[in-house]
């Protein structure tokens, strides 16, 4: 089947989960759990799904590679490293520097062999107010004819908070009045801001009251605030932010651990390590968890097993763990199916 750019569509992008309607996202974990239920189909017989990785990844190309392949597509993996070369996302630049193809260009010339994009883009890790524009991924979706998924940028995976909604639907039903406890956890080389970003607006919208604890400068970007403050507004859900580690796990109904980076160190790795040094006692463990109300365990991997949670935690009856990871896989099935407007994705 050839790709969407020869139908002359204008293709549907996700770079950010909130970008979806509420009834959207929900619609998308309805068929994911028809998926779930039953064989693999067909959908996607005839299509090739490219995926361009400037950075590393196991469960997100695995299950997205998976995805495709169980549907009946085909995937094309390219990786930065190996497989091709630097790209420029700035516009009207004098291109005589290291890149020799701007991404209009390596867009619209994919745009004819694939029917989608994947992409995942790396930041370049010095300045947080460059980072936070997400200039690559907007440029893919700009100037791609056919439909561009973000792998993860800078701000927002929304791979990941798919299935971390499906996961807590499935575990807990009804998510109105719940509440979800977001904490910071110490690592040694913590993750990006981009799963914590992109689960808050969703849940808050859900109807959960969220929490968020950090340590002083470990605060999340404030326009992404913002947003979460305005759609708890809307949906009259409460959002904390702040404050211990303790206060936010005491009643919640889930605790969700990430580590991510210091944006007042951003792009200071030295400054950063002492900084995180000091705060090797904000991590999970049974008596956190404890003081929820028979609280779920959840977090995106990979997790440095006894840094950022204990084992007893981490493989304990509560963990939801294995299910988020499992749920990407049938989350990206009817996402592709939706995006690709294929049979069956009512």
């Amino acid at each position: 089947m050839p790709p969407a750019s020869s139908a002359g569509a204008t293709p549907r992008h996700l770079v950010r989960l909130h970008d979806l309607e509420p009834s959207a996202i929900d619609d998308l974990i309805d068929h994911a759990q028809r998926l779930k239920r039953r064989a693999a189909r067909a959908d996607l017989v005839g299509r090739t799904i490219g995926m361009l990785f400037f950075r590393g990844s196991l469960r997100t190309r695995t299950s997205f590679e998976a995805a495709v392949h169980q549907l009946g597509g085909h995937t094309i993996n390219l990786n930065a490293s190996s497989d091709f070369w630097e790209l420029e996302d700035r516009e009207g630049t004098v291109m005589d520097g290291k890149a020799p193809e701007h991404i209009k260009d390596a867009a619209r010339a994919l745009s004819h062999y694939v029917n989608a994009l994947a992409i995942r883009p790396a930041p370049a890790g010095q300045s947080w107010a460059v980072d936070r524009r997400d200039a690559q991924i907007a440029s893919w979706a700009r100037h791609s004819a056919v439909p561009v998924i973000n792998m993860e940028s800078a701000l927002w995976h929304p791979l990941q908070a798919l299935a971390d909604m499906m996961t807590l639907r499935e575990s807990l039903g009804e998510l109105k009045g719940r509440r979800l406890a977001l904490v910071w956890v110490h690592s040694p080389e913590p993750a990006s801001l981009a799963v914590p970003h992109s689960l808050l607006v969703p849940a808050l919208r859900a109807g959960m009251d969220v929490s968020v604890a950090h340590p002083t400068g470990f605060g999340l970007d404030d326009g992404v605030v913002g947003e979460a403050q305005e759609a708890a507004a809307r949906a009259g859900t409460k959002l904390a932010v702040g404050g211990s580690l303790e206060d936010a796990v005491r009643g919640a109904d889930v605790v969700y651990a990430r580590s991510w980076q210091s944006l007042e160190d951003y792009g200071n790795t030295t400054l950063a390590a002492s900084r995180r040094a000091r705060l090797s006692s904000w991590r999970v463990d049974r008596k956190a968890m404890e003081l929820g109300r028979d609280a779920r365990f959840m977090h995106a991997m990979p997790v440095r097993r006894n840094v950022e949670v204990t084992d007893e935690v981490l493989d304990g009856a509560q963990s939801l763990v294995q299910a988020q990871a499992e749920n990407r896989l049938h989350t990206q099935k009817a996402l592709l199916a939706m995006l690709l407007k294929v049979s069956g994705a009512a």
